[in-house]
């Protein structure tokens, strides 16, 4: 039998969403993989400026893969600026490795940049980034942003999209047909599907404790409390509810935290059907998503993905989202799985809550049909296309790959 291929994969920090597609890959054994992280984080945690603190995340990042950590001499490191990953030793480290391919998440740092050049016409990459063409302005802007993308795309063999919003954007900056892959944008869809009778029911306790009766129609907001992410127009479309729509019960839940947390309870002015849980970490959002009944997304700008609605979804719960939420043209199907609204409009958003309680019967029905669509937006989905990338740049097709190809 031939040898695993082996596969470099580049990027920032370890990220809870990232950590299990690693673990995955790692244990099919069909591509001998190891990370390269460029920065760590003081003490192994990730400063993160809109949450206002230092994270901790309670789940394993670093298990079950092989991973280093480059030195990075950046004199401010972080993820927030292209200087803030500057990493001289990384194009050594990945060539004595000897990779078969490398894996560049995201290229808007200068050792990625310094990576992709190096690489480019001696050793395959593959790259993954979310971006989308949503939140693009001004033809000036666009068209100098136009000309350095298609020139860091050049560099580029393949790129792994994440879904719809995300392939048009990679074909707008110059990338072929042949060159684009679907890789699902994924979460742990086990995580938060596992044990759902008991997550349903401490989801229900919580509620309770809430002072939140069992007919009451809750909509959840689980993000971080910042402008980008709209949640004062959320509070508002909530606040403006009236009549018929209120009945039974309403009730509107952030769990988050950020620099509008005192402006939002400000607003709230201490309402009984309004409440703030705060920053939640990664093991409590399991139960998390079930106190909603619905889970709202309303961003402006910014929302590449949304992975809160992946979470949400494999917790079997519809989502309403903005169309600037990147995941809205392939997860949130009309009158299916949840709804979309034109962002920044307080009128469309509270029409969409008034006919969510109208329709509070429907929900459940939603939420089961959320599930089954989530289900295919998988980690191991995501690893597969990995591998089939891998094998196509490489030329090589594994027992197993040929297995599964359609005959």
């Amino acid at each position: 039998m031939t040898r695993p291929r082996k596969l470099a994969i580049v990027t920032s920090h370890p990220i809870q969403y990232n950590a299990p597609a690693f673990r995955e890959l790692a244990s099919r054994g069909e591509l001998e993989i190891r990370v390269f992280y460029e920065w760590e984080g003081p003490g192994g945690t990730s400063g993160d400026a809109e949450f206002g603190r230092r994270i901790t995340w309670d789940i394993p990042l670093l298990e079950g893969y092989d991973h280093v950590v480059i030195p990075n001499v950046a004199r401010q490191p972080g993820t927030d600026r292209f200087r803030g990953l500057e990493n001289p030793s990384l194009v050594t480290a990945v060539n004595q490795w000897k990779p078969d391919a490398v894996l560049v998440y995201g290229w808007s740092f200068q050792s990625h940049v310094k990576l992709l050049r190096a690489m480019h016409g001696r050793i395959p990459v593959l790259f993954r980034g979310d971006s989308t063409l949503l939140d693009e302005r001004g033809a000036l802007r666009d068209f100098a942003r136009s000309a350095l993308l298609r020139c860091i795309y050049r560099h580029v063999d393949i790129a792994l999209y994440a879904g719809t919003a995300n392939r048009a954007y990679f074909a707008h900056y110059g990338l072929l047909d042949n060159q684009l892959l679907w890789a699902p944008h994924a979460v742990d869809n086990d995580r938060f599907s596992a044990d759902s009778a008991r997550s349903e029911a401490e989801a229900k306790a919580w509620r309770a404790r809430l002072g939140i009766g069992e007919r009451a129609t809750v909509f959840l907001f689980a993000a971080k409390l910042v402008p980008r992410k709209d949640p004062r127009l959320l509070l508002r479309a909530f606040m403006d509810l009236r009549g018929p729509a209120r009945n039974g019960g309403t009730h509107l839940v952030f769990v988050g935290d950020g620099e509008l947390t005192a402006d939002l309870k400000a607003t709230a002015r201490e309402r009984a059907d309004v409440h703030f849980l705060g920053f939640q970490n990664q093991s409590a959002m399991p139960v998390l998503y079930r106190i909603g009944d619905v889970t709202v997304l309303p961003s402006v700008a910014g929302e590449t993905w949304g992975l809160a609605v992946n979470e949400s979804m494999a917790c079997g719960r519809p989502a309403i989202v903005s169309d600037k939420v990147g995941c809205a043209a392939d997860l949130v199907k009309s009158s299916e799985t949840g709804e979309v609204f034109a962002h920044s409009s307080l009128v469309g958003l509270r029409e969409t809550l008034a006919r969510f309680i109208l329709l509070r019967d429907r929900t459940p029905v939603m939420g089961e049909a959320a599930r089954a669509l989530i289900a295919g937006w998988s980690i191991p989905a995501y690893c597969s296309a990995v591998e089939d990338a891998v094998a196509s740049v490489t030329k090589t097709n594994s027992p197993e790959r040929l297995a599964r190809l359609p005959s």
